[in-house]
């Protein structure tokens, strides 16, 4: 048995190269210029957050009503360090700022976040999907690159329970209950 999981587990990681491989071709989507709110309410542009580099990596952040959505954002304060050493990034939330900060603040979210409220960022990007007046919004990643002064976004992914971005997944799954109908909460033991 463990011969065939290790086998497995060598059948992922070359899928894993192949997808690598395979976004490497996908075309460049161009990614319009959106403008952002900040802490103190000013409009931040998406091409300024890029800094002196030419990456960026932006989260998709469903908001604070989303406990699922509030793990991966807890769980990125252990490598804010890590990511910004590579490239600069933020996570995007539709909660307006002030909401936003309210929920972050006792969280001690030690990165960037800020608000896309009210514009068409979430929609455009796929991350909001809209039925008459309501929406709903799906958590996930962005690979956003600067290229001749325009803005593409490179690649993208999704965010959910099993997948690469949250590793409490993958140790809970090393036991024989798995998951075991566990759900994320907003505060812990």
């Amino acid at each position: 048995m463990n011969e065939r999981i290790h086998q497995l587990q060598k059948e992922i990681a070359e899928k894993r190269k192949e997808i690598l491989a395979l976004r490497k071709q996908v075309p460049l989507e161009i990614i319009n210029d959106y403008t952002f709110k900040d802490k103190d309410g000013k409009e931040v542009t998406l091409s300024s957050l890029f800094d002196e580099r030419d990456e960026l990596m932006v989260v998709h952040n469903m908001g604070k009503e989303c406990s699922y959505c509030t793990m991966w954002a807890d769980g990125l304060r252990g490598y804010s360090e890590i990511i910004s050493d590579r490239m600069p990034w933020v996570l995007v939330s539709p909660n307006e700022f002030a909401v936003m900060e309210a929920f972050a603040a006792p969280r001690n979210w030690n990165f960037r976040y800020l608000s896309f409220h009210g514009t068409d960022f979430g929609y455009d990007l796929g991350y909001e999907k809209r039925k008459g007046e309501h929406s709903s919004f799906h958590p996930g990643v962005s690979a956003l690159i600067r290229k001749d002064g325009k803005i593409y976004r490179a690649a993208q992914d999704a965010f959910g329970p099993g997948d690469d971005y949250n590793p409490a997944w993958h140790f809970f799954s090393l036991f024989p209950k798995g998951y075991d109908n566990w759900v994320p909460k907003y505060e812990y033991q």
